[in-house]
């Protein structure tokens, strides 16, 4: 927190706001006490519609408070749309978060990120790539990002985390106190304690609702350079990360083991058909990154993929 108090916290808890609209305040004003002497009228003239929704400013000024409180006590912090700490990718968005909350530390602007995603119901050929794939993506350096869910996500955070490599990074969809599901809360933990964060848009305290993890999806791809969808049947919501990859411009791929014919892999066949790029080891895509070998733990070459 630095000037500008807790003016991103009041932001994030007003009623009915869109994204865009968070986004809008967040430039608009500098600190809290900026905010806090208008009223919800002054609001609805400067957003020019009405917030149906009913609170005070007083209202917002105490939950602001309390979300604070929870921050510093379960190691929250957050760094606004406006601050040069930001994720610049992130801020490449065309609907950022107003405030980016985390535990942890948030990856440095220079460091080579890559989202590795994919269903909550994989086959074991997609389960064991995730983890390959991402573990030596992490042995080179490069922060794997994915969503903290079962499957193909958690498979790969463990392969990130078994690398000991570079930094892994989870985006909830909930608060970054509240890890969901449950079974994975030992993942979170190992990604804190190995130098890693987790992230969400949503202010501490907040649970897991059924629409943020779509909204999540799109800062998973945002954080990216390049995502992959290891494994996804038609309307998984890893399709939705391969859509936002394309509106934001990342690299997209699909694992080799999420074409193979197969219900599971419906979604990732259809994604190769259309032109992406199909990837069998860690390898494809450091070259296409045109990175070299910083490690030497594995044989670059090797087949069980191909």
């Amino acid at each position: 927190m630095d000037n500008r108090g807790l003016l991103d916290l009041m932001i994030a808890r007003i009623p009915g706001l869109t994204v865009l609209e968070r986004g809008k305040l967040c430039r608009k004003f500098d600190r809290e006490g900026e905010l806090s002497i208008l009223s919800k009228k002054d609001l609805e003239l400067f957003l020019d519609r009405p917030l149906r929704r009913p609170w005070t400013m007083e209202q917002l000024c105490v939950q602001a408070e309390k979300d604070a409180a929870a921050a510093r006590l379960r190691g929250i912090r957050w760094v606004s749309l406006v601050s040069p700490a930001y994720p610049p990718l992130l801020r490449e968005m065309y609907d950022p978060p107003a405030a980016l909350f985390f535990r942890g530390a948030l990856p440095g602007p220079e460091r080579p990120v890559a989202a590795v995603v994919g269903t909550r119901r994989p086959s074991g050929r997609a389960l064991a790539q995730a983890f390959d794939i991402a573990r030596e993506l992490s042995r080179q350096g490069v922060t794997v990002v994915s969503g903290l869910a079962l499957g193909i996500d958690a498979m790969a955070h463990r392969g990130s985390l078994d690398a000991a490599g570079a930094p892994a990074v989870a985006v909830l969809g909930s608060g970054a106190d509240e890890v969901y599901p449950a079974a994975n809360r030992v993942v979170a933990r190992r990604i804190l304690e190995s130098g890693g964060a987790i992230l969400s848009e949503y202010p501490p305290g907040t649970p897991p609702r059924k629409w943020y993890f779509p909204a999540r999806n799109r800062i998973i791809s945002a954080l990216a350079r390049g995502v992959l969808i290891v494994e996804a049947p038609e309307n998984s919501g890893a399709l939705i990360t391969a859509r936002f990859a394309l509106e934001q411009n990342r690299d997209l791929w699909v694992a080799s083991a999420g074409v193979v014919p197969s219900p599971g892999g419906a979604g990732t066949a259809r994604l190769a058909e259309e032109g992406a790029k199909i990837i069998r080891t860690a390898w494809d895509i450091l070259d296409e990154w045109n990175m070299k070998p910083v490690q030497t733990g594995e044989k670059k070459g090797r087949d069980l993929w191909r």
